[in-house]
């Protein structure tokens, strides 16, 4: 590891990063390794280089390691003609990552974690998750021969085990307060010398400072005005943030985009206590979503996102049901299909175009988090058509057709 310290978020107390440390003794905040002053890209064929070495001065590890890496990162952002003329919004990008290795964005944080673990001498690891992060940690854990445990909510749907289970990890399903379990997942990963890279850890909000990192090569290292970021725990976007906060600092760009917290009304504790104007968020009750990837009633880095979106004059802002199924309509009219939390970015995008805060002369980044391949039960949510034909009677059925 390099020679960087890990601070608390809130009190600023320091620690070291040579042990695997989560959360301050003193406030229970998240911990945060320091932020980088100076640093430049490492050139070269990206298609031969992994996220981690093109960006090594940026990371906290001394090289990325290309025998734990399978491939995440480098995602493509998309621009949308279509959605930015329909809305009159400047532009539209949907940053893909569901095109990682396990469909979603957290390979990037899960391939951090493990370098750290391996650096540490862990031989396991484990997370606790409902979705994304599980079968990401599952799949890497398995790649890379460590004893994986992942903890999942009883009531989880097999549609979203299975593709779990097939990496073979301890899968064990948990019946008490999930809520709580992230807390109680730390304590059994000391006693027990595990590696529970969960939501918000410090090397998984490293492994999302590379998000930013793309988009501001994407995009030529001109900024857009917004990144709209679907929000669960909040270690995604405190990454993202923290990575055009780094490139700024090198010189690299000259603003930085203000970040949007996207959430369901179903389960929304940070629109609630930012809407609120408070400083800590409070527990979410009964919350109920068709976005499950984000619906944490109690997001650890709760009260991070919270300073954070006040240093950086953002955004927090929460969309129905409806106007999450309508969103996941329309980004498939781009030919993008993201699950229910994926879309929450875009329906945040077009609710407050409405009002005072995009205007038409703006620039947005959707983050598109995860594949809608993930949670096909939300097609039932959609009106599918099809057509009867025969091979009697199928010319006729095409050249009826209209569109």
């Amino acid at each position: 590891m390099k020679e960087l310290k890990l601070f608390c978020t809130h009190c600023k107390k320091e620690f070291e990063i040579e042990e695997f440390l989560v959360r301050c003794d003193i406030c229970n905040e998240p911990l945060e390794v320091e932020e980088i002053k100076y640093g430049n890209i490492h050139e070269g064929n990206s298609l031969k280089q992994n996220i981690f070495e093109r960006y090594q001065e940026f990371m906290p590890f001394e090289n990325g390691n290309e025998l734990i890496s399978m491939g995440e990162g480098f995602t493509p952002l998309i621009k949308s003609h279509y959605l930015a003329e329909k809305y009159s919004i400047k532009n539209i990008f949907f940053k893909n990552e569901m095109q990682n290795p396990t469909w979603s964005f957290k390979d990037r944080g899960t391939s951090a974690c493990l370098i750290h673990a391996k650096e540490l001498g862990y031989k396991k690891i484990g997370t606790v998750s409902t979705g994304n992060m599980a079968a990401s940690v599952a799949a890497y854990g398995r790649k890379n021969k460590l004893e994986t445990f992942v903890i999942i909510n009883k009531n989880m749907p097999e549609e979203k085990i299975e593709p779990i289970a097939i990496y073979e990890p301890h899968l064990i399903k948990y019946d008490g307060d999930y809520g709580n379990l992230y807390y109680k997942s730390l304590e059994i990963g000391k006693d027990n010398h595990i590696y529970f890279m969960n939501s918000d850890v410090p090397m998984r909000v490293e492994g999302s400072k590379t998000i930013a990192f793309e988009i501001c090569e994407q995009l030529d290292f001109i900024m857009p005005d917004y990144v709209v970021v679907p929000t669960s725990a909040g270690g995604n976007i405190r990454g993202i943030e923290k990575g055009f906060r780094e490139f700024k600092n090198a010189g690299l760009i000259k603003s930085i985009p203000k970040m949007i917290v996207a959430q369901a009304e179903g389960c929304s504790p940070i629109v609630k206590a930012f809407e609120n104007k408070s400083e800590r968020i409070e527990r979410f009750m009964n919350p109920r979503t068709i976005a499950h990837a984000i619906e944490n009633p109690l997001p650890p880095s709760g009260n991070q996102v919270l300073r954070m979106l006040r240093k950086n004059s953002g955004y927090a802002v929460s969309v129905s049901e409806e106007e999450i199924i309508e969103a996941q309509s329309l980004m498939a009219k781009e030919g993008i299909f993201g699950q229910p939390a994926s879309a929450v970015s875009l329906a945040v995008v077009i609710k407050i175009r409405k009002g005072e805060i995009i205007t038409s002369e703006d620039s947005v980044v959707c983050i598109v988090t995860g594949s809608g391949l993930k949670y096909t039960e939300v097609l039932k949510q959609h009106k599918i058509k099809t057509e009867k034909a025969d091979q009697m009677n199928i010319d006729r059925v095409i050249t009826e057709l209209k569109i």
